[in-house]
């Protein structure tokens, strides 16, 4: 007799995954732009440290009330959807039978085996059979608002104290190139483990994170350095 085994998918991850490393890619880069835009325009250590700080403060909560209504958004949009699915469930049971059955024969089942199908798995559960199947709702993707924001505001405040972290260690001569260093090797670093945990190459990930912060902070400091010169 075999036994069943547990299965880890990586499909189960990807609402936290997503959310966690948008906001710490999101808190470095913006931050340490923030800070080598400030610094470039020639401000002492305690105005870029300030900066720093605030945008660590201000992007946290941006990031946890922009994922949270996001989210909820797609949350009221299942609700939504399953509302009406289970109205129509109720109202006529049979044209969501042929629907369900309908669904499987485009996914290759015989027709008579799509009905018995579907006439199984709407007898134990027809409103999760259609969910799934028809709406492509499912718990590993479902929307939790909480959660996001809550994940959202605690990476971007940790990747925020990155560049901060090494704004305060850095000698003024050297801010800079500091923060701008420190935040490429923690980005690039993140890129791969987000790559890693979801399952994916690393290598693409990783340059693709590390030059988009590269080129954010370059655009940033050439911004910075001109109003610095100008005012």
């Amino acid at each position: 007799m075999s036994r069943l085994h547990a299965e880890n998918h990586l499909i189960n991850r990807v609402g936290w995954l997503r959310a966690a490393v948008l906001g710490a890619n999101d808190g470095i880069i913006s931050t340490a732009s923030l800070m080598v835009g400030v610094a470039t325009a020639a401000s002492s250590s305690s105005e870029v440290l300030l900066t720093g700080i605030a945008g660590l403060v201000a992007g946290s909560m941006s990031m946890a009330a922009g994922e949270y209504v996001s989210v909820s958004s797609q949350a009221d949009t299942e609700r939504a959807d399953l509302g009406r699915e289970r109205r129509e469930l109720e109202t006529d049971r049979d044209a969501e039978l042929e629907e369900l059955a309908a669904i499987y024969v485009g996914r290759g089942v015989e027709p008579v085996l799509a009905r018995r199908v579907a006439e199984q798995l709407m007898a134990k559960d027809a409103l999760g059979a259609h969910a799934r199947d028809e709406l492509g709702i499912s718990e590993a993707i479902s929307a939790n608002p909480i959660q996001a924001a809550l994940t959202s505001a605690a990476t971007f405040a940790a990747g925020a104290a990155l560049p901060i972290l090494a704004a305060l260690v850095a000698p003024r001569a050297a801010l800079v190139p500091s923060v701008f260093g420190a935040s490429l090797v923690v980005l690039a670093l993140l890129g791969a483990i987000g790559a890693k945990a979801g399952g994916a190459d690393m290598l693409k990930p990783t340059a693709r994170v590390a030059f988009w912060g590269a080129f954010a902070m370059g655009v940033t400091a050439v911004i910075g350095a001109l109003i610095g010169k100008s005012v």
